[in-house]
């Protein structure tokens, strides 16, 4: 199978949603970007920030749709298109409701389990045969209670459980580029997880 040549953050663009933890695929892509030395700029025509790094000696391109999430295929599917890459090169990074807070787990294909921009991407794509970083920022328990939290900021616990969990997936971007999924997941699933975190009140 092929290398990871597009990572996708998701997120909601504008300032106020910056810390939310629905926000971490955004931070994922801002931390491998910050690592690199790399800045984003806007892309019109892909409705996206975009930039590009390099990840053990291949150029990998990187968005932050500004779709809002639940609109986020729109600048997948552009960006996939534009650059004649193919859905199974492509990693989406999003924010998972059903992990706690210091976990990451890599996926591949499957439904959207209610994450709204993975149903949006599916939905422009017509499958869900790409891969995935599920970032856990945990379950408020009720599911009344699940937009607030979602659009809401974590705990200082939480949050550094989350970085925690974003550090460790970061460390795997190599096996993920040469396509080494196999690996990738078996080192990412066996870390330790740094904690499940505190829910916020």
């Amino acid at each position: 199978m092929s290398g990871i040549r597009l990572i996708a953050g998701l997120g909601n663009p504008e300032p106020e949603h910056l810390r939310n933890r629905h926000n971490a695929g955004f931070w994922f892509v801002d931390a491998l970007a910050s690592g690199a030395g790399e800045r984003f700029g806007f892309e019109s025509r892909l409705n996206a920030e975009t930039g590009r790094v390099k990840i053990d000696g291949e150029a990998v391109r990187l968005i932050k749709p500004a779709t809002y999430m639940n609109r986020s295929g729109i600048a997948v599917a552009a960006a996939l298109h534009y650059w004649k890459i193919a859905p199974e090169e492509l990693l989406v990074v999003h924010d998972d409701l059903d992990l706690p807070p210091g976990t990451a787990r890599l996926k591949f294909d499957g439904g959207h389990g209610g994450q709204n921009g993975l149903r949006d991407i599916i939905t422009h794509l017509g499958h869900g045969a790409f891969h995935r970083l599920r970032i856990g920022i945990g379950h408020p328990g009720d599911r009344d209670r699940v937009t607030p939290w979602v659009l809401g900021n974590p705990s200082r616990a939480d949050e550094q459980a989350m970085l925690d969990a974003i550090a460790r997936a970061l460390d795997q971007l190599p096996l993920l580029v040469r396509g080494d999924f196999s690996e990738a997941m078996k080192r990412l699933h066996t870390t330790r997880d740094s904690g499940l975190g505190t829910r916020d009140s």
